[in-house]
C-alpha cells in the first residue's frame, strides 16, 4: 500500500524558514515522481513543486528562488525547503506521488492518478 506522511508544517513569519518532510512507503522511489501541492482557503489546489528519480524537477514561477525540493531515497524522503516565506504561502500542502518518469505530467496527472499524503498546515504571519 502506498503511503505519504507529510510533517513539518506549522507557523512562521514573512521573511522565515520552514522545511516539509513527506516520507514514502509502500512504492519503489524511483518509479515514481514526488512532489507538493498546496491549496489556500477558497482557492484551487496548485501543483508547487515536484522532483523526479533522476533529479529534474519543477517549481511554479511564484515559488521560483525561494523553495528547494530534494529527496533523500535511502530514507524515501522528499523534502521541501521553504525561504523567504510569504504570507500567501499559507496553504495546506499536500506530498502526491505518480507513476511517471518526468516533472513534466506531474502537475496534470497527480489529482487522478497519484497517491496523497493527509496534508500539512503552512501558515505564514505578517
Amino acid at each position: 500500500e502506498v503511503q505519504l506522511v507529510e510533517s513539518g508544517g506549522g507557523l512562521a513569519q514573512a521573511g522565515g524558514s520552514l522545511r516539509l518532510s513527506c516520507a514514502a512507503s509502500g512504492f519503489t522511489f524511483d518509479d515514481y515522481v514526488i512532489g507538493w501541492f498546496r491549496q489556500a482557503p477558497g482557492k484551487e489546489r496548485e501543483g508547487v513543486s515536484c522532483i523526479s528519480s533522476t533529479g529534474s524537477t519543477y517549481y511554479v514561477d511564484s515559488v521560483k528562488g525561494r523553495f528547494t525540493i530534494s529527496s533523500d531515497k535511502p530514507k524515501n524522503t522528499v523534502l521541501l525547503q521553504m525561504n523567504n516565506l510569504k504570507t500567501e504561502d499559507t496553504a495546506v500542502y499536500y506530498c502526491a506521488a505518480v507513476g511517471i518518469s518526468t516533472c513534466n505530467d506531474y502537475v496534470s496527472f497527480a489529482p487522478d492518478f497519484g497517491a496523497w499524503g493527509q496534508g500539512t498546515q503552512v501558515t505564514v504571519s505578517s
